[in-house]
């Protein structure tokens, strides 16, 4: 994990290797990430629904229904950015129940300029909150963003009440050749010209070339789920929709609580919505 001078342990789990056509060494990389969504805080939303595929408002409520949120839980919101899948969690546990945590100004002006919900400036690996504090912990398309995996996973359980849930929202690769191909074309090359010519800004352009590469360089999901398991979340599963998003959910143990080794079984479901099989 890493020490509170930010500098990662021995277990650390970066979520990328160094991207240096954007950044010189990995400890600049988080000047940059919070560099390039300050600039990009206010057109954030209108260049976010080609990345989704059009698929975003629906799929963000129907995912956190499907890890467990529900009316009167306490939520925490880790890089809630603009607050898109903040708004459906206020929907879903109520207002005044949702905190966003962000460590770009700029994004979390905008989440609080559209909601009405506190906002804590802070990162994932180093969350400014009391222990047990919520009973839902979300992330939307941030895991690529973070430094350690190791340490963020770490906090996210640390910060969750016995019984509490996290879901973690991301894009991954797919497996199939044809789908890859396709995929890899359109948010490599075809999102990051409609984000210019949606928003005129180069910073937009630059932050969806940025999206694809993350994606493309990610970990393999199961080394997101053994992280999670490593981190002590129980019932650590993968629920995969139209091959490409992914959605990382789990539960903190109740003390005393014995967590099982994962079982492994079989993915059941069909394209739209998948429960992989660990």
């Amino acid at each position: 994990m890493e020490d509170p001078q930010g500098r990662p342990g021995t277990d650390a789990l970066k979520p990328h290797p160094t991207l240096d056509r954007y950044y010189g060494r990995s400890d600049e990389r988080p000047q940059f990430v919070r560099r390039m969504f300050d600039a990009t805080a206010c057109d954030y939303d209108r260049i976010e629904g080609p990345m989704a595929l059009g698929s975003g408002r629906w799929y963000r409520r129907e995912a956190l229904e499907r890890a467990g949120l529900g009316p009167g839980m306490r939520v925490l919101d880790v890089a809630i950015g603009t607050g898109l899948v903040a708004r459906e969690a206020v929907q879903l546990a109520g207002e005044g129940l949702v905190t966003g945590l962000d460590p770009s100004l700029g994004m979390m002006l905008e989440a609080r300029r559209q909601l009405r919900l506190a906002g804590i400036l802070g990162l994932g690996e180093q969350i400014p909150a009391a222990d047990g504090s919520f009973d839902f912990l979300s992330m939307g398309y941030g895991l690529r963003h973070l430094g350690d995996l190791t340490a963020a996973f770490r906090e996210f359980r640390r910060v969750l009440k016995p019984g509490g849930r996290v879901c973690l929202l991301e894009l991954t690769r797919p497996d199939g050749k044809a789908l890859a191909g396709l995929v890899r074309f359109y948010l490599r090359r075809v999102v990051p010209v409609l984000a210019r010519l949606r928003t005129r800004s180069a910073d937009a352009e630059l932050m969806m070339r940025y999206f694809w590469d993350t994606i493309e360089n990610c970990v393999p999901p199961e080394s997101i789920l053994r992280a999670l398991d490593a981190a002590g979340f129980a019932d650590v599963h993968r629920v995969l929709a139209i091959g490409l998003f992914s959605e990382y959910t789990g539960r903190k143990p109740h003390p005393g609580e014995a967590v099982p080794l994962p079982v492994p079984g079989r993915s059941h479901g069909n394209f739209f919505v998948r429960t992989i099989g660990r």
